[in-house]
């Protein structure tokens, strides 16, 4: 379903600068250049990605010129948001290779057919020296200082290399290069974006607007974070997807539903209110409908009420084979089964209670785990089972 731009520019932002209704009026007269731009540095796409993705979808939708930008330019440098150190530069090599990888999980969400890529590393590459002394001169090392970032990095004594105060500066001219009506970031970008409008109308005297996208929170209520594993990524299996929205904090709903679906808020709000685990239900189809399909949303609901409603081992789980009599606890859930990312990640589960073999739980990450020619299920949180043997 198509949004109206009223819509489009109120449902799942935060803040339109510096005036939607000016941004309104504009869009009503003819379509606006626009873009969001993307640092290819491997990641591994989420639902907090998702927000603005979703919501550069929709200016497409609408037939606006959309440019997916990605930064080869600005990543050697390394926008430091949100980080208390130097990111390390990449190879051309290694941002061609994450930007497969990162375009492969962003085809979820994105129609690559109706959104124009560009690369900010064909205009930042040919700036001279006197181009970047011109564009020195456009502000100041305090304003350049105001980022909060780089405030708490002065207050702990840590450093702040030249090369980085320069990226806002450069992400800023990408709206100078391509001359564009809009900016679209998660509002810990509205810093970039900002000056982005400011060089625009210093440079061209052309107004530019701001999107800022929330940041939204994970299943456990806290910013959605890798480290926090508490994400939900783009590529996740329909029925860990599932399971996953099913176990998020009932404050969260409301925003996933105004971010994630077209539903009417107030008829979400009051089936939250009335019955929390069908608004979840509900939620977690429309998601898995979206990034997989109606059918995987549908097998991902039977598996989880097989599973935690009826409380019964699923029967299609796979089989693994250690091929020994023992294995270190750790292992078989890593490297045998790989039900976690890492050591660390498997060590915290175990302490967490969530680790059981044939329904006895194993507290002790460096127990070892004996095994016999009998199949026994091995159950890692709350929906990956397996049955191993020897």
């Amino acid at each position: 379903m198509t949004l109206s731009v009223d819509q489009v520019l109120t449902r799942g932002v935060a803040e339109v600068l510096p005036k939607k209704e000016t941004l309104a009026k504009l869009m009503s007269e003819r379509k606006i250049r626009l873009y969001l731009g993307i640092d290819p540095t491997g990641a591994h796409l989420t639902l907090g990605h998702a927000v603005q993705l979703r919501k550069l979808q929709q200016f497409a939708d609408l037939g606006h010129e959309v440019i997916l930008l990605i930064g080869n330019g600005t990543v050697r440098i390394g926008d430091p948001t949100g980080k208390d150190s130097t990111r390390p530069m990449l190879t051309d090599e290694e941002i061609k290779a994450n930007f497969e990888d990162w375009k492969r999980q962003a085809e979820k969400v994105l129609d690559f057919s109706t959104i124009e890529i560009k690369y900010n590393g064909d205009w930042l590459d040919a700036l001279t020296y006197a181009d970047m002394v011109k564009l020195m001169a456009n502000v100041t090392v305090q304003q350049l200082m105001e980022r909060d970032m780089f405030q708490d990095r002065l207050k702990a004594g840590k450093p702040i290399h030249g090369h980085e105060i320069m990226y806002p500066l450069l992400q800023g001219y990408d709206s100078v290069a391509m001359e564009v009506d809009l900016e679209l970031g998660g509002t810990d970008q509205t810093f970039n974006m900002l000056m982005g409008r400011t060089l625009l109308r210093q440079y061209k005297q052309k107004e530019k607007w701001v999107i800022a996208n929330p940041i939204i929170n994970g299943t456990d209520g806290r910013k959605m974070s890798k480290s926090y594993g508490n994400y939900i990524a783009l590529d996740e299996a329909p029925n860990e997807m599932f399971g996953k929205i099913m176990s998020m904090k009932d404050a969260e709903m409301l925003t996933y539903f105004e971010i994630f679906t077209t539903e009417d808020l107030a008829d979400a709000a009051a089936l939250i209110k009335s019955s929390p685990r069908d608004a979840k239900v509900k939620l977690a189809k429309h998601i898995v409908t979206w990034l997989h399909s109606a059918a995987d949303a549908e097998s991902a609901y039977q598996d989880f009420v097989t599973k935690f409603v009826k409380h019964e081992v699923p029967t299609d789980m796979p089989a693994f084979s250690v091929g020994g009599s023992s294995i270190g606890i750790l292992d078989l859930i890593t490297k045998t089964c790989g039900f976690a990312a890492s050591n660390g990640e498997a060590r915290r589960i175990v302490e967490q209670g969530g680790v059981s073999l044939d329904g006895e739980k194993i507290e002790d990450p460096k127990a070892e785990v004996v095994l016999s020619s009998e199949s026994q299920v091995l159950k890692v949180g709350k929906r990956k089972f397996a049955s191993v043997t020897s």
